[in-house]
């Protein structure tokens, strides 16, 4: 990847309905010349997909939190997806260095609803325990470079 490629990724970061000639201007480019250096990060995997930002109170999740889930002995990345996966509020997962084995991002309704999603993850028989955290307010976000 070349500074004109990191460029370019710049603009959909930014907007993702940027097109190919918006971009292009923004980085000296063609649309075309454009066009086949986003599909040369397409297909190396550079570039993993496209997506929306939805703000997650229009799918009427108000409440979120960050779970700490504490297993009783270890546990594989592929065990953590297989588990959590099926729960619709949990939004995020990663493995962890520290005492916990993963934090868990939970988007929910409300209180309850976080409580709810949480009782779920506990009901792994292999997990210790958790330590939950509540959001308050969303301060600051970048887009993923």
């Amino acid at each position: 990847m070349d500074d004109i490629d990191r460029r370019i990724l710049g603009h959909p970061l930014r907007s993702a309905r940027a097109s190919f000639q918006e971009i292009g201007s923004g980085v000296g480019l063609s649309a075309p010349a454009v066009k086949r250096r986003v599909d040369r990060m397409v297909a190396s995997g550079q570039i993993t997909g496209f997506t929306a930002s939805v703000n997650p109170a229009a799918l009427g999740w108000t409440t979120e939190a960050y779970v700490e889930v504490y297993y009783r002995d270890n546990i594989t990345p592929a065990e953590l997806r297989r588990s959590l996966e099926p729960i619709p509020q949990v939004v995020g997962v990663w493995t962890i260095a520290g005492e916990a084995d993963a934090l868990v991002h939970v988007m929910a309704t409300d209180m309850a609803d976080i409580e709810s999603t949480v009782e779920r993850i506990r009901e792994n028989t292999r997990v210790g325990r958790t330590r939950s955290s509540i959001v308050m307010s969303r301060i600051l976000e970048r887009p993923r470079t």
